[in-house]
């Protein structure tokens, strides 16, 4: 899959073309992806932040579920690259209908936009929209299902890189309802591929997916012994709306069991990262002292996840003019 996955996302000059999902993708690549942010981020310093990059290029955000917070982001990316942006709440109107993905994908196609930042329900919806789209289209994945949410990995990432000198020697926790979380997915393999040694796994069992051992990670189901000497938490959000019943006691017991307080804290290193993707259940994943401590940075999250949005949608769009270059000297 990684090789078939690498391939649609790339063009035939390595460059990114489609941002999928992370898995597949080469350490080079990423980290030019967070080098490529980094230089984004000084943009929303200044007075005036845009640059030209996507001028005249047209974005759509065509989000099937909701995110108020990825969806705004990956707005005022695109505004500060200079691109014309059109939000589509496709939920509400054409799907409900009864139109098919691929009716939809048609309609879109005919408003001539040069790229589509997609929220679906559904995992490989991204992937499904990128093989039938038309070539000139670029296809960003805002998170599909419980399989792949790649801008948030990539941001978690550059949070991470940005507050410790790299990946090499870290201890990793990621903390939660690593089933139904495609931000878990995608941030193992981010980590792995970076070069992190220790990628720990904590959850209940009845949250954990079959064969997860396969993306290189330790699994713990108690907190304390988990989170000991870590370097970084990466606390998730229960995706209560995903859920069956029967897979938590309660949510008191959760928060007792595995839920980030001031004394499990102390478990990490003194000076472990606090992250979480957002929007966080106070007293249920995370204690509030803890959220808002010294030691977290889930509001840089919130800042850097701009400028990672940014970077992928130029590296994107870049790959391609090169893609279409390519193909009309070929002709």
């Amino acid at each position: 899959m990684s090789l078939k996955s690498s391939q649609l996302q790339l063009n035939q000059q390595g460059q990114l073309r489609h941002f999928l999902g992370i898995d597949g993708l080469s350490r080079e690549l990423l980290t030019e992806i967070l080098d490529t942010a980094d230089s984004f981020l000084e943009v929303g310093e200044r007075a005036i932040k845009k640059v030209p990059l996507l001028r005249g290029k047209t974005v759509c955000n065509v989000f099937f579920e909701n995110s108020t917070r990825t969806r705004s982001t990956f707005e005022l990316a695109a505004k500060r690259l200079s691109a014309d942006v059109l939000n589509l709440d496709v939920q509400t109107s054409s799907t409900s209908k009864g139109e098919t993905l691929y009716d939809t994908l048609r309609n879109l196609e005919a408003m001539a936009a040069d790229m589509f930042v997609v929220r679906h329900g559904d995992s490989g919806a991204a992937h499904f929209i990128a093989r039938n789209v038309c070539p000139d289209v670029a296809i960003i994945n805002a998170g599909d299902g419980n399989h792949a949410h790649p801008t948030q990995a990539m941001l978690d990432m550059l949070t991470i890189r940005r507050h410790r000198a790299g990946f090499e020697q870290l201890s990793v926790a990621i903390v939660g309802d690593i089933l139904h979380s495609r931000v878990a997915r995608s941030n193992m393999e981010a980590l792995r591929i970076l070069g992190c040694p220790d990628i720990r796994i904590i959850a209940p069992r009845t949250l954990l997916p079959v064969g997860i051992e396969q993306y290189g990670v330790r699994v713990f189901n108690d907190l304390r012994v988990g989170l000991r000497d870590v370097d970084v938490v990466i606390m998730l959000r229960l995706q209560k709306e995903r859920m069956q019943s029967g897979l938590l006691p309660s949510e008191g017991e959760f928060y007792r069991q595995y839920g980030l307080t001031s004394d499990s804290l102390a478990l990490a290193k003194p000076d472990a990262l606090v992250m979480h993707p957002g929007p966080i259940n106070r007293g249920v994943e995370i204690e509030s002292a803890v959220a808002d401590g010294p030691q977290s940075v889930i509001l840089n999250q919130v800042t850097y996840g701009i400028a990672v949005r940014m970077a992928v949608m130029s590296m994107a769009m870049a790959g391609q003019t090169t893609q279409r270059q390519s193909s009309q000297g070929g002709q």
